[in-house]
């Protein structure tokens, strides 16, 4: 058995995203048909109480949308680099005690940006530094969600599309190893959608911040920091 969360865009007072766990047979293995066999046993779990559909956001995806909404897929602007992969833009930003920001991993394979040994001996991570601004590493997940609103905002055609779905999941994402995941920040863009403060909240990184930091101080992945998953 594994309990992992859906990801559900809330709109009530501060909120912006309710997380809500459920339990369901996990079949192991790397093979893509193992993880899309966890894929639908998660969603029979979550639709048995009540939520449906929902879209799997990651290159996993049996959606085309899904997979496309993608930290994989989706790219951001780098100064001086241009279009690159979020995945890139989020790991090659990570300034630590030892070194960073790395930004020749902007132009890097997503997956091995993400597996770059930098990233895990460079001592603990301290903050994060993207086209000139200084992000910190609180409220969490602050950073990776700016990247991912960001990218995803222009294209109006998959924002309408997210009105369809009840919630989001990434199959891949353990809260017991990661803060970062794309659901969440898939599921945190519909909310602001729904509250009409999506524009307003990406205007600059501080709006940014000031609009999701009460939402973070009550997430359950408050209990975690990014910096503790570098041993620190």
């Amino acid at each position: 058995m594994a309990e992992r969360p859906i990801f559900i865009p809330w709109t009530i007072e501060h909120r912006l995203v309710k997380e809500v766990s459920f339990d369901f047979k996990w079949n192991p293995g790397f093979a893509p048909v193992q993880k899309k066999k966890n894929i639908t046993a998660l969603h029979e779990a979550a639709a048995a109480d009540g939520y449906s559909p929902l879209l799997e956001v990651s290159t996993k995806s049996e959606e085309l949308l899904g997979q496309r909404l993608s930290a994989f897929s989706l790219k951001v602007t780098a100064q001086e680099f241009g279009e690159i992969p979020l995945e890139c833009a989020f790991q090659g930003s990570k300034v630590f005690e030892r070194g960073g920001p790395f930004t020749d991993l902007y132009t890097a394979e997503p997956r091995a940006a993400k597996k770059d040994p930098r990233i895990r001996t460079s001592g603990c991570l301290v903050e994060f530094r993207y086209n000139g601004v200084t992000f910190p590493l609180k409220p969490k997940t602050a950073f990776y969600d700016w990247l991912y609103i960001t990218a995803l905002s222009p294209h109006h055609k998959y924002l309408q599309c997210l009105e369809e779905y009840a919630g989001f999941t990434d199959i891949e994402f353990n809260p017991s190893k990661s803060v970062n995941c794309q659901a969440r920040s898939c599921a945190m863009l519909a909310a602001m959608i729904k509250k009409d403060i999506l524009q307003s909240s990406i205007q600059s990184p501080a709006a940014f911040i000031t609009a999701v930091s009460p939402d973070s101080a009550d997430q359950p992945h408050s209990s975690m920091d990014e910096s503790n998953l570098f041993g620190c």
